[in-house]
Order: structure tokens, then C-alpha cells, then sequence
């Protein structure tokens, strides 16, 4: 069993843990967590380890591996196929099987690395979707309380990249019930980017397994598709989230902008470009052991021996940059694990 947290994580960073444990099962995860709890030892549930950044002097506490496994058919709401799906399952392999059983609403997430279960923290998505979108229910395990309760979504809170769960590890989540029409096509494709790649106009829909294959070249295309060749797919994925704002300083005005959650949606790539942070910074600067993407802005990427220190150190200099010109703080959409910046 891996015993360090370099083994368990997309970035290949952090230091060992004190204890590990494997949980198969629901009960198996609640009653790891909740002894834990109990005799007061630090707890890190890990899926798989694509949205995390651990320290280099690891977990001090119990790190609990999620494994736990099941998509049920529940029923159905109207149109829609509901589907209970155990937080251990892989999400790209339930985006795979939804594919193939004509059930539409997940093919433009394909690709998204990590467990079902982490997929409500922070609200994942991409080209347009988010699991906000099409999640149902949940349930969940109240570190607090030590009850199991099952939760609508409005009770999540979900926000862009955010949700009731981002910035607490007081929940656990068990399971997710989606809800997902039965269809070939795709819901209407508004993101751009994608709807060109696929010769269509923004609305239009297309067949789930066009719309799976061309998110999947693009997210290669930027270094977001896990390869253990690619130094570039060393990474947490976007380490930065878009920041949202009530105001857009003079100087950002011609950043890229939408609105979202009722304030106005920055490009922090496009931030982290002009302040001169482009692709590769950081392999020609003397921080060979880590560097920006030579594809994607967004990703800070171990180059094969790095530390999450170094990892860290830079990050801060993108970060401070960004504010110095433009007078915005970018915030880590990643989880940080016994380590800061």
C-alpha cells in the first residue's frame, strides 16, 4: 500500500503519512473517520488525488483512501434516469458507461480526473457543464454530528468552483444521485471553444460520443488528460480559480469576463499571461523542478524530482505578480494539505 502522499496524488508531491487505510464501503469510511475523530487523530480522505497539494512532511494523522464502489439505477423524475453513484467510483469511467447507455449530460466533463465523490466540492465542470447541473441528491457523513443525512443540492450551495463542502472538511461525502435524460445527442453545446472544434453553432447539439472525443483532444491538447509521460499532466489541473468580483480594476478591463453567481467571472490565465507568466515559466528561470504548463497557463506541473515547497515558491511569485499588476489576488482552486502559500 502507497505510504506516502507522492504516491496518491496527479502532482506526485507530498511526504509520507503517519497511517493509511483502504475503505471499501460506506460503513467502512464512516467508521474509519468517525475513531479517528474520536481518539482526535488528524483525518485526510484522499480519492484520486487530482485536486491536491500536500506538504512535503506529509500527513501527521490518518489518511483515508476512498474505494468504495456502485452506480445504481434508482428510477426515474419525468424524463430523467436517476443514478446513485458511490463516492469511490471513478468519474470518467461513469461519464464512459452514461456514454454508452445513452444518458447525456456528463460527455463535455470526459476527462475530469478523480473520484465521484469529490466531484460536488468544489462544483466540477468544464466547456459549460458543471455537476451542479445535474446532481440530485447526496449523502453525507456530518463529521460534527456523526449522523448520516441525506441533502437536496440547494443545500449545497453551489457557486462557481465552490460549493457548502470547499472550505471545510467537516462532511464526507458517501454517494450522489444524478439525474440524466436519456439521449444520443448531447444538450445544446454553448462553449465556443468546443462548439467550433465540433463544426457547430453555440446551442447546437451533437452525437455524446463526438462531444466526448473532442473535449478529450482538447484537454490533451492543454495537458489535462493524466499521462504519466507527460510532465505536463504533473499538475492539480487549473492550480488557480477564476476569481469573481463585484468590481474589475481599470487595469483588467480587457481581461476576458462573464457573469456568474451574480458578480463578474475573470480569466486568471489571461492575468497570469499579461503579468508575464506565459507557458514553460519557470523551465528557463532556474526552476527546472517546477514550471508552468508548456500548454495550459492554469497548471503548475512537477517536471519529474520536484518539492511541493518549490512547487509552492512558485505559485507565490504568480500570484504576487498577478496583484502587483493588476491589483487582484488570485485564490488556489487545488486543496492544500499541510502546506500554505
Amino acid at each position: 500500500m502507497p505510504r506516502t502522499l507522492a504516491e496518491m496524488t496527479t502532482l506526485r508531491l507530498g511526504g509520507p503519512a503517519a497511517r493509511v487505510a483502504v475503505a471499501g464501503s460506506d460503513e467502512e469510511l464512516t467508521d474509519l473517520v468517525a475513531t479517528a475523530d474520536g481518539n482526535g487523530e488528524s483525518v485526510l480522505i484522499v480519492g484520486g488525488g487530482s485536486n491536491l497539494v500536500v506538504g512535503d512532511e506529509g500527513w501527521p494523522g490518518l489518511v483515508v483512501r476512498v474505494a468504495s464502489d456502485g452506480i445504481e439505477l434508482t428510477g426515474r423524475d419525468g424524463s430523467d434516469t436517476l443514478l446513485r453513484v458511490a463516492a469511490g467510483v471513478p468519474w470518467d469511467e461513469l461519464v464512459v458507461r452514461c456514454i454508452s447507455e445513452g444518458l447525456a449530460g456528463l460527455e463535455t466533463m470526459s476527462g475530469i480526473p478523480g473520484l465521484v465523490g469529490a466531484t460536488p466540492i468544489q462544483n466540477v465542470g468544464a466547456y459549460g457543464a458543471e455537476v451542479a447541473d445535474v446532481l440530485r441528491a447526496l449523502t453525507i457523513y456530518d463529521r460534527e454530528t456523526r449522523r448520516v443525512e441525506s441533502w437536496t443540492p440547494q443545500r449545497c450551495r453551489f457557486g462557481f468552483r465552490t460549493s457548502a463542502f470547499k472550505h471545510t472538511d467537516r462532511y464526507v461525502v458517501l454517494d450522489v444521485t444524478l439525474a440524466l435524460p436519456r439521449s444520443q445527442r448531447s444538450g445544446p453545446i454553448r462553449y465556443l471553444e468546443l462548439a467550433r472544434r465540433l463544426d457547430l453553432e453555440p446551442g447546437q447539439t451533437a452525437p455524446l460520443a463526438d462531444v466526448r472525443d473532442t473535449v478529450l483532444a482538447l484537454r490533451r491538447s492543454k495537458g489535462m488528460v493524466l499521462d504519466a509521460a507527460d510532465h505536463d499532466s504533473w499538475s492539480v489541473g487549473s492550480f488557480f480559480v477564476n476569481p469573481l468580483l463585484d468590481d474589475v480594476p481599470a487595469a483588467a478591463a480587457d481581461c476576458p469576463q462573464w457573469a456568474a453567481d451574480g458578480k463578474t467571472k475573470l480569466s486568471a490565465a489571461w492575468l497570469i499571461e499579461q503579468a508575464g507568466f506565459t507557458r514553460g515559466y519557470g523551465l528557463d528561470r532556474g526552476l527546472g523542478r517546477v514550471s508552468v504548463s508548456t500548454k495550459h497557463t492554469l497548471a503548475l506541473t512537477n517536471r519529474g524530482n520536484a518539492t511541493t515547497a518549490e512547487l509552492l515558491d512558485l505559485a507565490t511569485v504568480i500570484r504576487d505578480g498577478v496583484q502587483q499588476r493588476f491589483g487582484i489576488r488570485l485564490g488556489p482552486e487545488a486543496h492544500l494539505a499541510n502546506c500554505t502559500f
